[in-house]
C-alpha cells in the first residue's frame, strides 16, 4: 500500500475578514495554480490513487479536487474528519481500514496532524521533526496497517521540487 500524505495548497490567511471560520479559507489563486504544478509533478514521478480522502475543510477540498483533476480520478473525492487539523490519527488509520480497500491513497489534510500521522505509522508515535509545507507531499509504503502500523517513508518532498518535477 501506497499513502501520499500531502499537506493542502497556499490558503487565505487566517483571521481574514471574509472567512470567520477556519474551516472556510479557501485557497489562493496563485495556491490552485502551485497545485495543479504540484499535481503534474506527482504524476511525472508515476504517483497513482485509487483513493483521494480529504480533510472537508475548503481549502484541503479544493486541493484534492485539483488532484482529482489533474489525475483524472473517476471516483468522486471521500472526506474524513479524522483529517482535520485537530483529528485523531489512530481513529484515521482505523476508519481507512474499516471503510475503504486500495492500494494506493492520498491523504489531503493539515498540519500538525498530518506530521502526527506520519510519526505514528513511521516511528511508532514518537515524533518525527519533518516540515511538510503548503502543498508539500511525503510518500509512505506499508505491507497492511490493520494488524501493524509500520511504515517506511519513502520520500518527502516540497512543493518546489515537484513543481520542477511537472515542468518537465
Amino acid at each position: 500500500m501506497n499513502l501520499y500524505i500531502i499537506r493542502h495548497a497556499i490558503a487565505v490567511d487566517e483571521g481574514t475578514p471574509e472567512y470567520e471560520q477556519d474551516s472556510e479559507r479557501p485557497l489562493t489563486d496563485k495556491g490552485k495554480k502551485k497545485m495543479r504544478q504540484i499535481s503534474k509533478g506527482l504524476r511525472t514521478l508515476g504517483a497513482d490513487f485509487d483513493l483521494i480522502l480529504s480533510s472537508p475543510y475548503v481549502r484541503a477540498k479544493e486541493t484534492a479536487e485539483i488532484l482529482a483533476d489533474v489525475f483524472k480520478v473517476k471516483a468522486e473525492v471521500a472526506f474524513s474528519d479524522n483529517l482535520v487539523p485537530m483529528g485523531d490519527p489512530d481513529l484515521l488509520i482505523a476508519e481507512m481500514n474499516e471503510k475503504y480497500s486500495a492500494n494506493s491513497i492520498a491523504l489531503v489534510g493539515h498540519e500538525p496532524q498530518l506530521t502526527a500521522l506520519v510519526s505514528l505509522l513511521v516511528a511508532e508515535n514518537t515524533s518525527v521533526d519533518m516540515t511538510l509545507k503548503k502543498g508539500g507531499v511525503c510518500r509512505l509504503s506499508a505491507d497492511d496497517l490493520h494488524h501493524s502500523r509500520k511504515a517506511t517513508l519513502e520520500w518527502l518532498l516540497t512543493p518546489g521540487i515537484l513543481v520542477e518535477i511537472g515542468e518537465k
